[in-house]
């Protein structure tokens, strides 16, 4: 049996990301397609635009036959460790022979290459990283920088191609999969296919297939879901899926500056040390409590802390860390219980029997199908990880309550979505 992994955000769901589940089973020869998701914060540091029941169901509409959430605090983090989460949940599982990702690039040598250096940190990438942040520049472009000098001095034209790799953010994931498939000696066989339509960060929804980002941009813009599916981007998403798009209660990042203004004044007020919390340097830590009583929206509180060395949207995942109470500790914790310690199945297909027989079969972490059965099956720091996840998923229906009023559905008793 051969099974497809994906791991994604579908944040939301449009056209490209039904190619990509479509090709990865062509190429890959697939029986089954497995998705690791986002849950209810997505990697930028903001709450999925809907909700993730309801992006499981798009999924699992346009051809995944299984969706499991990936736990909250590696959802909402840098490149690495969301990348080395989802392949060791995918790997815990058992039975996933295939990672399939899109990239700009549509070749896995070069991927594969490029992670190969990376995973290998030698003492002259090192000291060349560290030069290019103490110039000031921010990580990611120190690190271009420091591996660009090194296959310099060996290979003009393997320097060329990994800097050209390193411009694009779908390769740069791409790059962290295999790379921590490296890592931890995975069986899992990466798949590459190349990226289609407008450019990751475009917000253009004319042209090609648009961006996630366009997308999102035109719901929070326009503030209906109807109207701006209907006039603006329908002939990206695919009917069925569009049809869930009506049903959504859109969030986006603003929602969030009343509870991040509440939990900063609060963790002021105890006297609460904001370095403990993950992302959360001594630097933006004395910038928050300076400018703290400067009340201001979620983006304001950002550009508040911007600096040079510092990118948007790793200030956005350190105040996301703050707001969900996620810190360096439960970090360490989780990376020790190795990163995926339960899967969380949010839904399948009831045509993926033979599927949910083989997970049974081979998983070499318990499967969580109902919340009533997590004390049973977790202990420890799973079990602490999962009410982690628990907790994200209330602060993320107490914006929503606040936006569009209640009820919402209790966590607790969510049913698992089966189509």
């Amino acid at each position: 049996m051969n099974i497809t992994g994906i791991i994604a955000e579908y944040n939301p769901f449009h056209g490209g990301h039904s190619f990509h589940i479509k090709e990865a089973k062509k190429q890959t020869g697939a029986d089954y397609c497995v998705v690791v998701m986002s849950g209810d914060f997505v990697q930028r540091g903001e709450p999925a635009i809907f909700s993730k029941y309801l992006r499981t169901k798009m999924a699992l509409a346009k051809g995944a036959d299984l969706v499991v959430e990936m736990p909250s605090v590696f959802a909402v983090s840098s490149a690495e460790d969301f990348a080395a989460c989802g392949v060791m949940l995918l790997e815990r599982l058992g039975a996933v022979t295939h990672l399939c990702f899109g990239s700009e690039e549509g070749d896995i040598a070069g991927i594969q290459m490029a992670a190969g250096i990376f995973s290998k940190e030698t003492p002259a990438f090192s000291a060349r990283l560290q030069e290019g942040l103490k110039k000031g520049l921010n990580w990611p472009q120190a690190r271009s920088q420091a591996l660009g000098a090194l296959t310099a001095d060996q290979d003009s034209v393997g320097a060329q191609r990994i800097n050209r790799l390193l411009l694009s953010p779908n390769n740069l994931l791409g790059i962290e999969y295999c790379k921590a498939i490296l890592r931890f000696g995975s069986s899992l066989r990466p798949v590459t296919i190349q990226r289609k339509g407008n450019g990751y960060h475009d917000s253009a929804i004319e042209g090609g297939q648009a961006s996630a980002s366009a997308i999102r941009r035109s719901l929070t813009e326009k503030g209906d879901c109807g109207k701006a599916s209907t006039l603006s981007f329908k002939a990206h998403v695919p009917e069925e899926v569009l049809t869930l798009y009506h049903q959504g209660r859109i969030l986006g990042p603003e929602d969030g500056a009343a509870l991040l203004n509440y939990r900063l004044l609060t963790l002021l007020h105890e006297g609460a040390d904001l370095t403990a919390y993950w992302d959360v340097s001594k630097e933006l830590a004395d910038r928050l409590k300076k400018r703290l009583l400067e009340y201001d929206g979620w983006e304001g509180r950002i550009r508040q802390l911007k600096t040079r060395q510092y990118t948007y949207t790793r200030i956005s995942r350190a105040l996301t860390h703050i707001l969900l109470g996620i810190t360096d500790a439960q970090i360490s914790q989780a990376k020790e219980a190795g990163y995926a310690p339960y899967a969380r199945i949010l839904g399948f297909r009831r045509e993926a029997g033979p599927l949910l027989s083989a997970l049974k079969a081979h998983s070499q972490i318990p499967l969580i199908t109902k919340t009533a059965d997590v004390s049973r099956l977790l202990t420890g720091a799973a079990l602490e990880l999962f009410y982690q996840d628990i907790y994200a998923s209330h602060i993320r229906q107490s914006m929503e309550t606040a936006k569009y009023g209640g009820p919402v559905q209790n966590e607790y008793n969510q049913p698992i979505c089966i189509i």
